[in-house]
């Protein structure tokens, strides 16, 4: 049914994206279509990832995933970048952080506990992401914001490309390190071997390439598109640079992945759902955000990987509130609703700023 949907929204957004651009429609009906068609295609993308990640085996399917994880909301924020919005930008990183960490993993937690009084997942997994979380978030994040304070520009560039490179290099050492030397010891238990092992793909491997690629140039199309309606959205609504990044940007850019974790927590299947939640924190927070500061230094404005005060301290909050909940390897319905609770107090706060 959910394939059905994003297959009318492409067939039909696309087209409407093209027209719309051309003839020039008004900014807030264009940023609807846009929105629509990228959630539509970042299913697209899933879904040849997902099939190739299958034919290739789990060690090459690791690394598509990790490249095409977030590839939606690079492609949004490198165009974000070249129009110089390095403010929406920053926003998106934390909205990413905040959605997966909050959102995601509170609205599998709660779906999956209505139908499941408890749900368990792999218990070392969750702690290792643990200790990399807050290394990602707490130290990579707030070091440069601290030092900052006494630096000029051009040193916390210098700074922030350091730690970026840093991060890029620890994220593909993690990456080796789960899917290759510990490949055994984090892997999620299988239930039933036969259903692992009648896993097809949807795709074959040209067709999920040909898919892959056809989406990846629509969506930069519609990405950069989507880009130049910020400013005047933002004016119609009342929304700030800030809550245009936070959580439109972050939805959008993730909406596909987060329906997915939401559907695997409903079907029990917990060590997938919090492995896209957390996984995806991980990815935006080691791996895009590092990425886009490299990025930005080919554009007229670098963008140093200093956040805002409310940004950076959300951010944190969300860190330890989730790991002090993910840490015991189950959940509850209950445990969902106070991540949710915590998403929807930030989300007030940035639209009150």
């Amino acid at each position: 049914m959910a394939n059905k949907i994003f297959m009318i929204l492409t067939f039909v957004g696309v087209p409407l994206s093209v027209i719309g651009t051309l003839m020039h429609w008004s900014s807030t009906m264009l940023f609807i279509i846009y929105c629509l068609t990228i959630v539509a295609l970042a299913s697209y993308m899933g879904r040849a990832t997902e099939s190739l990640a299958i034919v290739t085996g789990p060690r090459i399917g690791g690394l598509l995933n990790a490249t095409f994880g977030n590839a939606v909301e690079l492609i949004i924020s490198i165009f974000a970048l070249k129009a110089g919005l390095i403010g929406v930008v920053l926003a998106s990183l934390t909205g990413s952080v905040l959605g997966n960490l909050l959102l995601v993993a509170g609205l599998s937690f709660f779906v999956g506990g209505l139908k499941f009084k408890r749900q368990h997942f792999n218990v070392h997994d969750a702690r290792h992401n643990s200790a990399l979380l807050i290394f990602a978030v707490i130290v990579a994040f707030v070091i440069p914001e601290v030092f900052a304070m006494d630096m000029n520009e051009s040193r916390t560039l210098s700074l922030s490309v350091g730690i970026s490179i840093i991060l890029i290099a620890l994220y593909l050492a993690a990456l080796f390190f789960k899917l290759v030397t510990h490949r055994g010891v984090y892997q999620p238990k299988v239930q039933s071997g036969a259903e692992h092992h009648e896993e097809e793909p949807e795709w074959g491997k040209a067709k999920a390439i040909t898919i892959l690629l056809a989406a990846t140039v629509a969506v930069a199309y519609v990405a950069e598109n989507l880009v130049h309606t910020f400013e005047e959205v933002g004016e119609s609504f009342g929304w700030s640079e800030l809550f245009i990044g936070i959580i439109i940007v972050a939805i959008v850019g993730n909406a596909a992945e987060h329906a997915s974790a939401v559907i695997m927590a409903y079907k029990n299947k917990m060590d997938v759902a919090v492995e896209i939640a957390v996984g995806s924190t991980l990815q935006v927070a080691m791996f895009v955000a590092p990425v886009l500061v490299l990025v930005s230094l080919l554009f007229e404005k670098s963008m140093p990987l200093v956040f805002s005060m409310p940004e950076m301290v959300s951010m944190a909050v969300a860190v330890l509130l989730s790991i002090s909940i993910a840490n015991d390897g189950e959940t509850n319905w209950f445990e969902g609703l106070t991540l949710i609770g915590a998403y929807v107090i930030m989300g007030i706060g940035f639209y009150l700023l």
